[in-house]
C-alpha cells in the first residue's frame, strides 16, 4: 500500500474512532466522563482532518 493510502486509512480510522467516542459520550451518565470523551473525540476528528488536508497537499507539516 502506498504512503498516501496508509495515511488515508489512518485518517479514516481516526474519524471512525472519533465517532465511536462521540456516541459513548452521549451515553455517559457522568458529566466529567462525558466531557472527557467529547474532548477526545474532538481532538481525534481535528487530527484526522489535518492528516487528510496534508495528504491532499493543502497544508504541510511544520518543521
Amino acid at each position: 500500500m502506498s504512503v498516501s493510502g496508509e495515511s488515508g486509512g489512518r485518517a479514516r480510522q481516526m474519524r471512525q474512532k472519533a465517532e465511536e467516542l462521540k456516541q459513548a459520550a452521549e451515553r455517559a451518565t457522568d458529566p466529567e466522563e462525558r466531557k472527557r470523551l467529547q474532548d477526545k473525540a474532538r481532538r481525534l476528528k481535528e487530527q484526522s482532518e489535518q492528516e487528510s488536508a496534508m495528504r491532499a497537499g493543502d497544508i504541510y507539516p511544520q518543521e
